[in-house]
């Protein structure tokens, strides 16, 4: 599961991606690993690792993750090739999700690609490009299904279908997953890949002064997408820069409270980046480690089993569950059970953001 930094060149998404890969992992045990130049492995930041660490004391904590791609710039006619269209229409098919970084600020010494400051403009080119490419994308498919498949069956008519008022809903920008089924999605929709279909969350890159409560641009960009499914948040990349460019922790919060900020832009954006892809976690607590898991928000104890090891879904008997706010009241696993805190849940149970767990199997 990955997320793609979109944008216009000269947005602040680079930089933004750089202050990303750059910034310290949260333990020491567990540093940010760059894969590829323009992807990185980032930790979630999540304070209850922290305080499960302080009641544990393991060894190590390991924080979950999220994998950050900087996808290549974006220019008018991406869809036809124009630029690095081709790349960042490609790459960007390969994500679960896009952060869309806008720019907010105005610095004549940072040149706009378009001669003007307008996150309106600017999103609508991108998104155009976007649709355009599925567009092309819907248009193979149909004319493939038309050619190659029996038209008379059942199926085939349910896709085309389908795939006809997909095509409306791009040309009329109106594109909303819920206007389809669960079938029709998972079945013709979702091997497209398609890109407009994808969750995304809008970042507005303002200047140093606006980073507390926006400026203008910051509004005409929450009045677009207000009622949409979508989420916006204020970051100053200049700002992520500087922080990056302290050496300690002590500094980097000083920093922040001069400015009136309780954390960094990047720990809430990948927090939201994790969101986005619909994920939680779930932790595991000895004195071997502390660890967070990554797993989708409706997945089961047999789904969260598999996370840790095959082994553990073959086998599975059954998961000891602890919720997070009773292991921190009383102290310790041990005290939790004499408290009758700990429940024992079977392969179905739906695992709740934070559940403190341990699996029996057998195999």
């Amino acid at each position: 599961m990955k997320v793609g930094i979109v944008g216009l060149p000269n947005v602040g998404k680079s930089t933004l991606f750089n202050c990303l890969s750059q910034s310290k992992a949260q333990s020491e045990n567990y540093p940010f690993c760059t894969i590829e130049p323009n992807v990185s492995i980032v930790n979630v930041p999540d304070i209850r690792l922290e305080k499960l660490r302080e009641i544990v004391q393991p060894e190590k904590l390991i924080p979950t993750t999220v994998k950050i791609v900087d996808i290549a710039g974006l220019v008018k006619g991406a869809s036809k090739g124009e630029g690095l269209g081709n790349k960042f229409l490609s790459n960007i098919r390969e994500t679960d999700a896009i952060i869309h970084v806008l720019r907010c600020f105005d610095d004549p010494n940072v040149v706009h690609v378009d001669g003007k400051i307008n996150p309106l403009s600017d999103k609508e080119v991108v998104e155009y490009e976007l649709i355009l490419k599925d567009l092309e994308v819907i248009e193979k498919r149909l004319d493939k299904i038309k050619k190659t498949l029996r038209s008379g069956s059942n199926e085939t008519k349910k896709e085309i279908d389908t795939l006809e008022r997909v095509k409306i809903s791009l040309e009329n920008a109106t594109i909303n997953k819920n206007d389809f089924s669960e079938d029709e999605f998972h079945e013709f929709i979702k091997p497209l890949e398609l890109i407009s279909f994808k969750p995304i969350l809008y970042v507005c890159n303002v200047g140093e002064s606006d980073v507390l409560n926006g400026n203008e641009h910051v509004e005409k960009v929450k009045q677009l997408v207000k009622g949409n499914d979508v989420k916006v948040i204020i970051i100053s990349a200049k700002i992520e820069s500087e922080i990056n460019e302290l050496d300690s922790e002590e500094e980097k919060r000083m920093f922040l409270e001069d400015l009136g900020l309780d954390e960094s832009g990047s720990n809430k954006l990948i927090r939201a980046s994790y969101k986005l892809l619909n994920l939680h976690s779930y932790f595991t607590a000895g004195k071997q480690e502390v660890r967070g898991w990554t797993i989708r928000v409706g997945d089961t104890a047999y789904d969260a089993a598999g996370q840790i090891h095959t082994d553990f879904q073959k086998g599975f008997i059954c998961a000891e569950v602890i919720n997070y706010n009773d292991f921190l009241e009383y102290g310790s696993e041990v005290k939790v059970k004499e408290a009758g805190k700990m429940r024992l849940e079977g392969k179905d149970y739906i695992v709740s953001d934070g559940d403190i767990m341990h699996f029996r199997f057998n195999i």
